[in-house]
């Protein structure tokens, strides 16, 4: 029997595929820095901010250096704050919860995430919220997954694990969990809500 559903945060949660990809648009379009040196400036350090190793405020200066100009890290706040919502697997997340553990595994950055668990009320719908900058891990490691499970009370065979990347599903799916892809370009609800009925995962109304 199926008892949580974990869904992954950018490329599901939302209609971006990365994080990255929402912070780099929005510091481009508000800067004028083109977009592929914006990306550049922050890949160097995206390890390390994904495992919690440094903060966005420890590499802000570097940042600014690499993209050539010095910017005010408020513009940090306003570029978390337009990751755009996927609002259908948002309705169904809260559907869902009317009878599951509802949670999000995320290979993400602390300070994001605790600036969107405000700005989207993320905590009011999601328990646990795991984020890899916090247990020290990612997707490819076993450890994320076994955390989620042990804030969440239930076995890897109870559990649901979706995501937008299949790499993130090889470490879940060898724990026993179940695992679903969810293609986010075509953001089709009705395949997740068939791969669900498959499962025995009642998703209630639309």
């Amino acid at each position: 029997m199926i008892k949580a559903i974990f869904f992954d945060y950018d490329g599901v949660l939302t209609t971006d595929k990365t994080g990255s990809l929402t912070t780099s648009r929005y510091l481009s379009q508000a800067t004028g820095i083109p977009f592929s040196a914006v990306k550049a400036a922050f890949s160097r350090y995206n390890k390390d901010l994904t495992l919690g190793k440094r903060t966005h405020s420890q590499i802000w200066h570097e940042v600014c250096s690499a993209m050539g100009q010095e910017l005010g890290i408020g513009l940090l706040n306003e570029a978390f704050e337009s990751t755009p919502m996927n609002a259908a697997m948002f309705s169904l997340a809260r559907r869902l919860r009317e009878n599951y553990s509802v949670g999000i595994i995320t290979d993400n950055k602390k300070d994001r995430i605790d600036y969107l668990k405000q700005h989207q009320d993320l905590e009011s719908l999601f328990n646990p919220i795991v984020v890899s900058a916090e247990v020290g891990a990612n997707k490819e490691s076993a450890k994320i997954f076994l955390h989620a499970l042990h804030c969440a009370g239930v076995s890897a065979e109870e559990s649901v694990f979706i995501d937008n990347s299949n790499d993130n599903l090889v470490a879940p799916s060898a724990l026993g969990f179940k695992t679903i892809f969810h293609d986010d370009e075509k953001n089709d609800i009705e395949a997740l809500l068939r791969n669900f009925k498959t499962l025995g995962v009642f998703a209630g109304d639309a």
